[in-house]
């Protein structure tokens, strides 16, 4: 139990690591969809997408209302992410399950974030549930690659 206590909040660390990864990929890409829209628009239209992936939409105000006002091209960006974003996938799935399981443990009931995830053909389904060392691993590894490890510890700093 102690253990476990100890390992949800280094597995959550690992999940947002895994966001920052997405949001940072994502972000490029619409950056290059949306070239006509200012920076603002597209940062919170991949926030917005990785928060409706994850289950946390952001309801302060001005992320609510720009979600509100957005919600079909949020959708149709999500509809579109497997197709467009397949690396993502196995990232994506492991950070989704890791996060069922930590919410599971600490009494949230989070299913149909599984469920979209899986509607969404973002979920590999065939994919084997990380141990969380592998996904440690995995997460520090993105991190690293991508310059977010360093941001996370310098903010903390």
């Amino acid at each position: 139990m102690e253990y476990e206590k100890r390992l949800i909040p280094i597995l959550r660390e690992g999940i947002h690591i895994v966001k920052m990864f997405l949001y940072k990929k994502l972000r490029q890409g619409l950056s290059e969809k949306y070239a006509d829209r200012d920076r603002e628009f597209v940062s919170r239209l991949t926030g917005a997408m990785i928060n409706e992936l994850f289950g946390t939409p952001n309801g302060e105000e001005p992320f609510a209302t720009f979600n509100r006002e957005n919600e079909a091209v949020i959708g149709d960006e999500l509809r579109k992410l497997a197709a467009a974003y397949p690396e993502l996938r196995i990232p994506l799935t492991d950070a989704l399950r890791v996060q069922f399981i930590c919410d599971g443990r600490e009494g949230i009931e989070n299913a149909r974030i599984l469920n979209r995830a899986k509607d969404l053909d973002l979920l590999l389904m065939d994919r084997d549930f990380p141990l969380p060392d592998q996904f440690m691993s995995l997460a520090r590894s993105l991190g690293e690659m991508n310059d977010i490890t360093r941001q996370i510890h310098m903010g903390s700093a």
